[in-house]
């Protein structure tokens, strides 16, 4: 049975069966797809203004979900056997997975919008600890389907600030909005080239024939990645502030240059230059990624993607060992095209691109030769892009 005949089941099996789950007069509950994401480059850019160029994936949390005749809220989490119970006027944190649901709901009702009780289901394919955003899909899900559910008539871009709100406000996690807005707004065979500033944004096609997206897990948690995600956003906010001494007109790292860098932070604050010349060169990396792209030129790009990984682990220092040595084992092989780390940091996958002749001997070699160097085993994901969160009929 197929992951969404079993959600499907579970739901029936819960709420169908028992009548006073559900309004008298209901249809079928409906089926949501909400995407994992995938960023070419552009890491840790979204929080400070700047450019992302992420896309939706066929790795995505599955959702059934219907209304209730009552104001209870009742979810299901399939992959970790686990439930919950709650209400629509007892909305708390709970500090378990049920924040991301109840954040959403949360934000719903805090932005006026009329919502009911609600029964759900989920499960998903995004491997759990990956850096693929499964947190930013569920939250996607959950506002897509109260949107359907309830008629509301919200915008997608305005859903999507909804979660991000979710995330920040709810769950205490600031993350920036690339997540939520690449799971919802993705489409197949594009890219989106996102200026995280004003949400401006544009589909630019990925023309990847003969060339695979290779996820490599490295099977490390990443535990730190919030405490330490929040510390970095806080170091660039420290940047702009004390460069605004100088420069009054700059608003966030997306106006900042490196001469100005160079001249007021190099020699006086040696650890905050290094966050915020990352940040800074990183955008411009995109940009150039992106005039890349335009041209079909991928060897340009795979190189750009090299150097992200360069500067996210020694300038931002958010990479780790294992990362850096999945990297290093890619590089040698003369099929991979570009390696990086993905995400937040401190674990979970490397991104590569990798000619499709070639998947065979660089699955093999990196397994072999990062279970050598490490002790540890790296399961590869092959990840084609996707249309973002949408009904399944």
């Amino acid at each position: 049975m197929n992951l969404l005949s079993q959600l499907t089941s579970s739901f029936q099996k819960a709420f169908e069966a028992n009548p006073a789950a559900l309004p008298r007069q209901t249809g079928s509950p409906i089926l949501i797809c909400s995407p994992g994401r995938v960023n070419l480059i552009g890491e840790h850019t979204d929080y400070n203004e700047g450019f992302v160029l992420p896309a939706a994936i066929d790795k995505a949390i599955y959702l059934v979900v219907g209304p209730r005749s009552d104001n209870e809220l009742h979810f299901i989490a399939h992959d970790l056997n686990k439930t919950y119970q709650g209400s629509l006027t007892d909305l708390i944190p709970t500090h378990t997975w049920a924040d991301y649901l109840l954040g959403v709901v949360s934000q719903f009702q805090l932005a006026g919008h009329k919502v009911g009780g609600f029964n759900c289901v989920f499960g998903g394919t995004i491997p759990m600890g990956s850096g693929l955003s499964s947190s930013a899909a569920l939250e996607n899900g959950v506002g897509f389907a109260l949107n359907e559910l309830f008629s509301l008539g919200i915008e997608r871009v305005a859903m999507v600030k909804l979660s991000q709100r979710a995330e920040n406000e709810f769950v205490g996690a600031k993350v920036g909005i690339m997540d939520m807005f690449a799971s919802m707004m993705g489409k197949a065979d594009h890219v989106i080239k996102l200026d995280c500033r004003s949400l401006d944004y544009t589909y630019a096609p990925l023309r990847m024939d003969g060339i695979s997206i290779v996820l490599c897990d490295s099977r490390v948690k990443h535990s730190l990645v919030t405490s330490e995600y929040n510390t970095r956003r806080a170091q660039c906010e420290s940047g702009v502030r004390f460069l605004q001494t100088f420069y009054p007109e700059i608003k966030s790292l997306r106006d900042v240059t490196m001469p100005m860098l160079d001249q007021h932070l190099r020699d006086t604050e040696p650890l905050i230059y290094r966050r915020c010349a990352y940040v800074v060169q990183e955008n411009q990396r995109l940009l150039d990624g992106v005039s890349a792209l335009e041209v079909d030129d991928i060897i340009t790009f795979g190189q750009l993607m090299y150097g992200s990984h360069e500067g996210l682990s020694h300038w931002y220092e958010v990479s780790c060992p294992e990362l850096d040595i999945l990297v290093e084992i890619a590089r040698q092989q003369p099929g991979v095209l570009g390696a990086r780390m993905m995400g937040g940091g401190f674990g979970g996958c490397t991104i590569n691109l990798v000619r499709e002749e070639a998947l065979g001997d660089f699955e093999n070699l990196i397994t072999k030769q990062y279970k050598a160097r490490t002790g540890k085993d790296t399961y590869l994901h092959i990840c084609k892009i996707q249309d973002g969160t949408h009904l399944i009929s």
